[in-house]
């Protein structure tokens, strides 16, 4: 929307007073924030001139219709100034993550993106790091926009350059070399069968493979394998002739752009209210890989404001590179350089008018993102088709906006785990998902983790009717839908929702996929065809609710098991466990051992024999 410096006396749809709001309005740069009757913040802007700016939303005519809709929700409208446009471009991306409005863009990308750091020790270690960088011990090269590029990266790095990645604990107290060095992925330095000296040369050659100077990395091999080879040592010479021919196929896989500068091409696409933004990252003249991020507009936006929203609320949270390649004009490009540049910490330049590689590269990221929108719209357009199905069987009077499912994992008991995962009309919504830890029940009481995993759920959100689901799914038969029902009619939840309908998903016929009975609060089984988009859609929320819930219990189950009971003993710390473990051949070794024998370990007094004999015999 344009700026005007023409404002009305009053809005004929809404019953904010604008003529007298817009009388005391400043015409200095600033922010402003549009609030609705509940006080919750539904719009955040930034103006040049706040009076021409806020001005435009109260004119009689040429508003879109979403605007006008928003329009109508205010209440009221603060206002915050500041000294420049820039600032006030800072401040609006602040305001809108912290406060989520409803209407403003909101890019979800909360990850920070991974980088291979090489650590500051003797033997560095090549390891996945998240977080910043700045002030940090150690190299960091990337960043890489996906974990499926960095470990491509990481992959070839230990097969070529055999750096360690085990952690420090275990570097210090390995006795004998593990299976990354039997497989060649490690020279073994935690047991000395590497010296520093050529640890530290094998560390200089991945710092040139990760800078993409890979041309140059292969003469240095070249070199150093004919001067093997003229000093008779055929077998570390034919050793360097295979690492060359992997890095040269290496180089050919590796999309190189020839690009000096460090820069990211990011393409922004629009349609159907739909948007599609494109990041290709470039580092050392090589492509990182690309990261595409998907938006519903929520008011009429162009698509250059988009751009200029998402680079702002983008690189303050990644680190700019130098330049960054558009296939548009972002709006206020300059004010918008200037803000990044603030940020960054460094100059950043935004070129949209491009020539010769540089546009190709950028109808390249263009083309990638018009067809990641065209699958997104398809899968869209699948997913409203379902939902309308789910209306029909159901004989609903609206969509459901939120849908919550929950399934029960365990293994004979053990580290019982509950899910919840929440899916609304576009999908999953992922930051919504919840993993419970189920405590106190009869090893094996699904009905019992059932009707706790609820309790804990609703408990406090029945006192916010805004937050509950407008359909709940069970994963389970009649005994758990019973089980569920309980609860909920117990937390007065249909006293809060009356229309909430609350749905069991039962194993069919023979337990066979696609075969899933749908029961409904009064045991009836739905009539839904098992080739229904319906029955799709919730079998689909039911494989999310499952696997989010065995993920969970697998991990709790996996450390469970690896942990020893010599870890809960005070004073007892790796390396006199290690000792204790090796001494007495093991845990049983160290049950049967008394309290002078326990002694006899370096470290450990009397004290802490004692507590270690009575941990075993009560």
């Amino acid at each position: 929307m344009s700026e005007t410096g023409n404002p009305p006396a009053s809005s004929p749809e809404s019953d904010f007073d604008a003529g007298a709001f817009l009388a005391s309005v400043s015409r200095m740069p600033g922010v402003y924030r549009m609030i609705d009757r509940e006080g919750q913040v539904i719009y955040v802007g930034k103006a040049k001139n706040l009076k021409n700016r806020l001005s435009s939303y109260f004119r009689n005519s040429g508003l879109s219709p979403k605007t006008r809709s928003m329009v109508r929700h205010i209440h009221r409208i603060e206002v915050i100034q500041t000294r420049t446009e820039s600032e006030a471009l800072i401040l609006e991306n602040d305001l809108i993550k912290n406060l989520k409005p409803r209407y403003n863009i909101l890019f979800r990308d909360d990850k920070s993106y991974p980088y291979i750091q090489l650590t500051d020790h003797a033997f560095p270690r090549l390891k996945v790091y998240r977080g910043p960088t700045r002030g940090r011990k150690g190299q960091f090269f990337g960043p890489f926009p996906n974990a499926g590029a960095i470990r491509y990266t990481i992959h070839h790095l230990q097969r070529l350059f055999r750096l360690r990645d085990c952690e420090d604990a275990s570097f210090r107290s390995r006795t004998r070399p593990c299976l990354q060095y039997q497989i060649k992925r490690c020279t073994a330095p935690c047991v000395g069968l590497v010296s520093e000296e050529e640890y530290r040369r094998q560390i200089e050659q991945a710092e040139l493979f990760l800078k993409g100077r890979n041309e140059q990395l292969i003469s240095d091999q070249v070199r150093l394998m004919e001067e093997a080879a003229a000093a008779l040592e055929y077998e570390r010479a034919a050793e360097i002739r295979d690492r060359i021919d992997q890095l040269r196929r290496v180089n050919e896989k590796q999309f190189v752009t020839g690009f000096r500068r460090d820069l990211d091409i990011v393409a922004c696409v629009v349609e159907q209210d739909y948007c599609c933004i494109q990041v290709f990252m470039i580092r050392g003249g090589t492509s990182l890989g690309n990261k595409p991020f998907f938006l519903r507009s929520k008011l009429d936006d162009e698509p250059g404001s988009i751009l200029e929203t998402f680079l702002i609320q983008h690189y303050s949270r990644h680190p700019a590179p130098e330049e960054i390649l558009v296939n548009l004009q972002p709006d206020h490009a300059d004010l918008l350089q200037q803000a990044l540049s603030k940020v960054a910490g460094h100059r950043v330049e935004i070129r949209h008018r491009l020539r010769d590689k540089r546009r190709q590269a950028v109808a390249m990221a263009e083309r990638n993102a018009r067809e990641s929108l065209q699958r997104h719209l398809q899968s869209a357009s699948n997913q409203n088709r379902r939902y309308a199905a789910l209306i029909e069987a159901m004989q609903l009077n609206r969509p459901p906006q939120r849908i919550e499912c929950f399934d029960i994992s365990h293994t004979q008991g053990e580290e019982t785990r509950a899910s919840c995962v929440v899916f609304g009309p576009e999908g999953a919504i992922k930051s919504d998902y919840r993993l419970y830890h189920i405590r106190d029940i009869q090893p094996g009481d699904d009905y019992g983790a059932m009707r706790q995993v609820l309790t804990r759920r609703y408990d406090k959100l029945v006192k916010q009717p805004e937050s509950l689901p407008d359909l709940i799914l069970i994963d389970g038969g009649k005994g758990q839908l019973h089980s569920a029902l309980e609860i909920l009619q117990k937390l007065d939840v249909f006293g809060v929702k009356p229309e909430l309908r609350v749905l069991g998903v039962a194993k069919g016929p023979e337990r066979r996929a696609g075969f899933e009975q749908i029961i409904d609060e009064e045991d009836a089984v739905l009539p839904i065809p098992m080739d229904s988009p319906a029955l799709l859609l919730i079998q689909q929320i039911r494989d999310e609710a499952h696997r989010f819930a065995i993920t969970g219990h697998r991990k709790a189950r996996g450390r469970a098991r690896t942990h020893s009971t010599l870890e809960d003993i005070p004073g007892i710390g790796a390396r006199r466990r290690q000792l204790l473990l090796q001494k007495f051949g093991g845990l049983q070794g160290v049950k049967k051992a008394g309290v002078e024998e326990l002694m006899q370990i370096r470290g450990i007094n009397r004290e802490t024999a004692q507590a270690i004999y009575d941990t075993f015999h009560g």
